[in-house]
């Protein structure tokens, strides 16, 4: 699970940096953002899951 989370946060970034440096694909920074966004939620949610209540 961690694999797959660190290789969506690579794609984000190279499509976040290609937006940077290319003129006129603003939109792939953006879409890295919501990529790197969604991500870290899921995983967040994910993590908080796995904890068991104290008796």
């Amino acid at each position: 699970m961690m694999l797959l989370f660190l290789l969506v946060v690579i794609v984000a970034l190279v499509l976040a940096i290609i937006g940077i440096l290319v003129e006129g694909l603003f939109y792939l920074l953006i879409i890295g953002a919501i990529i790197l966004i969604a991500d870290v939620a899921l995983l967040a949610l994910r993590s908080t899951r796995r904890r068991r209540p104290l008796r």
